[in-house]
């Protein structure tokens, strides 16, 4: 094997023996037909300074695409020569990331356990079975020196999305003639868009959004309908035009679930005034994931107004695989993105410190869900948010049972992590921030034409992706661009009015204290404050490559 280049990192272990695993999965030798099924693919490549590029975007400075493409990107020759090798094996080249660090190809499962020298087996899970990976691939150091991980080869590992059961509530159960809740007792949960910005200080700052995208990454679009109603029950002005649909893919898209009505209401409704992009992948593969990760790149280097990002998805880091695999392939994304200015708000899960490969009980060992652990996005943790009846200030807010945090296995930590309460440790904590998530004093929404309660940490992503809208038109006001990546700039405002400090609540292993903990971040936000702080130039800095 030492003319050939073994990616380790590519799968997760599993035995040699057919049988039931630790994580309950089934495995079984591959039937003959199975030879015949075709896999999709991606053969992820090294950015090339890829270090240089992370320091930059820890200090704050913002590329170009221009920038990016000319010294950040595969070269051309290493992508040429892959793409012919694999057109030599038989694979179909279907598709290529904006910066040539992605190679997407179809074949027969044939044909890759051939060409990339792996033994692939059944594999069940939860009832669905898989065809799958059980040995690492391969490639010919010829072409595979460049590259480092290829992704697609163990379906049956992929994101799970960050939703909360919905709990029922008495209030705001139905909608009167008018399209309002009834009863509507204000200040009480499930919480209307109204009542959050005044939990967050952001209902009187004169912004909306307005010239802003939000770009929401998830498997499928949300019904017309509950997006209407939704914003006639929170008296938001009816404008689909608003909302923009991305299919990314030939795949069937699922019906909705949830997940993605979340999403699209709460952040059409904190930034009223911005667009929605909904890049549907149809499944939770990783390799889909990564194809609308490109697609997202590709629009935001042509719209500066797609400067956020909202992703309700993860996976416990134990089973990703290992560091070079999906979870380097991802990075190399989200750093692009946090190098273009576009901040990546991603929930940071619901099962507390211990998330099952299930995402949501609380069944697993002590970890950091990625992709909240990545130090290229902004991971949000959850709260438990009581308002006061009378006036709608908060009365008590505390770190949520389910709200995800702990310490990255794959991630050093990054310099801007520092201040009160970061614990001591050579490794990337999470979450950065947080917002209301428990589901107990939920979300107001709309599924299937009927008003419903619902929370998760899958709830504070969007909020944030929505409050980040609002600063960055407050930033516009002030004849400042576009938020930098938004890590470093906050970190030094710990323990300032920027944030509610939560020292209440614990999520299992960790409890909420004063300053930074892995249960709330750095708290909840004041987004009055937030706008003050961060409209103060400089705050970004634009470099020639």
């Amino acid at each position: 094997m030492s003319d050939r280049k073994v990616f380790t990192d590519s799968v997760a272990e599993l035995p040699t023996q057919p049988g039931l695993t630790k994580h309950g999965l089934l495995v079984a030798p591959a039937k003959r037909d199975a030879r015949n099924e075709t896999m999709e693919l991606l053969f992820s490549l090294e950015m090339p300074d890829k270090d240089d590029l992370e320091k930059r975007v820890a200090e704050g400075q913002v590329l170009s695409a221009e920038q990016l493409n000319q010294r950040y990107s595969a070269t051309k020759a290493d992508v040429d020569a892959l793409k012919s090798w694999l057109n030599e094996q038989g694979f179909d080249v279907i598709g290529e990331s904006p910066d040539g660090t992605g190679i997407y190809a179809k074949a027969t499962v044939g044909q890759i356990e051939q060409s990339l020298d792996v033994k692939m087996v059944k594999v069940t899970k939860k009832g669905v079975t898989y065809t799958a990976a059980q040995s690492a691939p391969s490639l010919p150091m010829s072409v595979g020196a460049p590259v480092h991980a290829i992704i697609g080869l163990q379906p049956f590992r992929h994101a799970q999305k960050h939703l909360a059961h919905k709990i029922s509530h008495n209030n705001r159960a139905t909608l009167d003639r008018h399209g309002l809740p009834s009863p509507n007792v204000a200040n009480s949960p499930p919480y209307l868009v109204s009542e959050i910005l005044r939990a967050y200080g952001a209902d009187a700052l004169g912004v909306t959004g307005a010239g802003q995208t939000i770009a929401i990454l998830i498997d499928t679009f949300p019904n017309d309908h509950d997006i209407i109603e939704f914003w006639k029950a929170n008296e938001i002005a009816v404008d689909l035009t608003r909302i923009g649909k991305i299919k990314v893919g030939a795949g069937h898209l699922p019906a909705p679930e949830g997940e993605e009505t979340l999403d699209v209401s709460w952040t059409s409704g904190i930034a009223r005034g911005a667009k929605i992009k909904i890049y549907a992948t149809g499944s939770l593969q990783f390799v889909a994931l990564d194809k609308a990760l490109d697609r997202i790149i590709a629009d935001a280097s042509s719209d500066p107004s797609m400067r956020q990002l909202s992703i309700s998805l993860g996976l416990g880091e134990t089973f990703m695989g290992g560091p070079n695999g999906e979870v380097a392939t991802q990075h190399q994304k989200f750093l692009r993105l946090a190098a273009m200015g576009v901040n990546v708000f991603v929930s940071s899960g619901d099962a507390g410190s211990n998330p099952g490969i299930d995402g949501q009980t609380a069944d697993g060992p002590l970890q950091a869900e990625y992709a909240a652990s990545d130090t290229a996005v902004v991971a949000v943790g959850g709260t438990s948010l009581k308002l006061a009846p009378a006036h709608g200030a908060v009365a008590q807010e505390d770190g949520w049972a389910g709200s995800g945090g702990g310490d990255s296995v794959f991630f050093s930590r990054p310099v801007w992590q520092t201040g009160k309460g970061v614990p001591t440790g050579p490794k990337r904590s999470v979450p950065d921030v947080s917002a209301a998530a428990d589901p107990n004093e939920g979300a107001f929404l709309v599924l299937h034409g009927q008003p419903t309660g619902i929370g998760g940490t899958s709830w504070a992503a969007p909020i944030w992706a929505g409050l980040c809208a609002l600063i960055n038109e407050a930033r516009h006001k002030a004849g400042l661009p576009s938020l930098p990546y938004l890590n470093p700039l906050i970190y030094p405002l710990n323990g300032t009015a920027c944030f509610r400090d939560i020292s209440h609540g614990t999520n299992g292993e960790f409890t909420a204290t004063p300053g930074y903990d892995r249960v709330t971040g750095l708290g909840a936000p004041d987004v009055k404050e937030l706008v003050t702080a961060l409209t103060q130039a400089p705050a970004h800095t634009s470099i020639a490559a």
